[in-house]
């Protein structure tokens, strides 16, 4: 029998009750957890009576990232430079509009430009190195000319990763948890930066044939605290990393729910949240939306309830949009003078 998670009941407001904890060190609070454990039905309990290191992993606030802060809500804008991504491959697929695409992405309020050159959508092939370089690396180059806003690259493989750091990438993040190419994780480590460490079960070509879970909460938990683990070991500090539960990649539509339900309980494992939902194929599903490019307001929608349980950064296509309607959730939850200055 596993030992038992606990997730934090997130409230967010006024009305704050004494003994109330923080979640993060942020605003938002809980007064109560559920203990989930395998095979034991859940159950709710005080948070007084949290073990003491959960207390101390749902409470301490999470360290700043590739240079910003995570005392409110971050928007990491996605730019695929690639042809084939699900939902916009091609427009960003060469110099000039990727360069374009990214400069207005920082314009509208992202922090962040996480930049692909392979294609990880479901069913897609790996590329190689090579040609993974050479459609990211210019355009990284560029960007760490032209904005300070810090740039990710998502990847898989070590060569990648350190074609683009050298070109002034702050960040990686790797979908397939640090475990397609061994050498990424302690390259890493060795340059000192953060990295997202995502959640997958199979490789993008066949993740999505028939995937199944025990417990997809549990297990993908688990998943992830055995990955951060690894990437500690290696020399990477805990606060250097984001992690993501991957949203799409090996789940079904339920699988999603399930952990978007429950998005809180990865708290637990010590570092900041990402959640990347945007344009997916579940939104379509449940949004009644066959075209990708148009599921904006299903996308701001999931996204905005991971912020109600504590999501630090959100990662989206449509980042003027989705910065608008953050400027609106603080606003209402927070006061207007939270995000005055923002």
């Amino acid at each position: 029998m596993s030992a038992p998670r606990f997730r934090p009941l997130v409230q967010c407001g006024e009305g704050r009750p004494g003994g109330a904890l923080p979640l993060t060190g942020g605003p938002l609070w809980f007064t109560h957890v559920e203990r989930l454990e395998r095979g034991v039905p859940p159950r709710i309990l005080p948070a007084s009576d949290l073990p003491a290191d959960w207390r101390e992993a749902l409470t301490a606030p999470r360290p700043a990232i590739a240079g910003f802060t995570l005392d409110r809500p971050r928007i990491m804008g996605i730019l695929n430079v690639t042809p084939d991504s699900f939902s916009d491959g091609g427009v960003h697929g060469n110099f000039a509009t990727a360069r374009q695409g990214a400069l207005a992405m920082v314009a509208a309020g992202a922090d962040m430009i996480d930049i692909g050159g392979e294609s990880t959508r479901p069913g897609s092939s790996a590329i190689s190195e090579a040609e993974e370089i050479a459609r990211a690396v210019p355009v990284i180059e560029a960007l760490s000319q032209d904005t300070r806003t810090p740039i990710s690259i998502d990847t898989r493989k070590a060569a990648v990763a350190l074609a683009a750091l050298d070109a002034g990438a702050a960040l990686v993040n790797d979908v397939s948890a640090f475990a397609y190419d061994a050498a990424l994780a302690p390259l890493c480590a060795a340059r000192g930066v953060p990295v997202c460490v995502m959640h997958s079960r199979g490789d993008p070509k066949t993740m999505q044939d028939d995937p199944r879970y025990d417990d997809v909460l549990l297990d993908v938990y688990d998943a992830l605290e055995d990955r951060i683990a690894m990437l500690v070991s290696a020399g990477i500090p805990r606060g250097a990393i984001l992690a993501d539960p991957g949203i799409g990649f090996g789940k079904t539509h339920e699988h999603n729910l399930t952990l978007l339900r429950s998005i809180g309980l990865f708290h637990g494992l010590g570092c900041a949240l990402l959640l990347g939902v945007s344009r997916k194929g579940f939104i379509g599903r449940f949004g009644r939306e066959k075209r990708a490019e148009a599921r904006a307001p299903g996308s701001i929608a999931v996204g905005l309830a991971g912020l109600a349980q504590g999501v630090q950064v959100l990662r989206v296509h449509d980042v003027a949009e989705t910065a608008q309607a953050v400027r609106l959730w603080q606003a209402v939850h927070f006061g207007a003078e939270e995000i005055a200055d923002a």
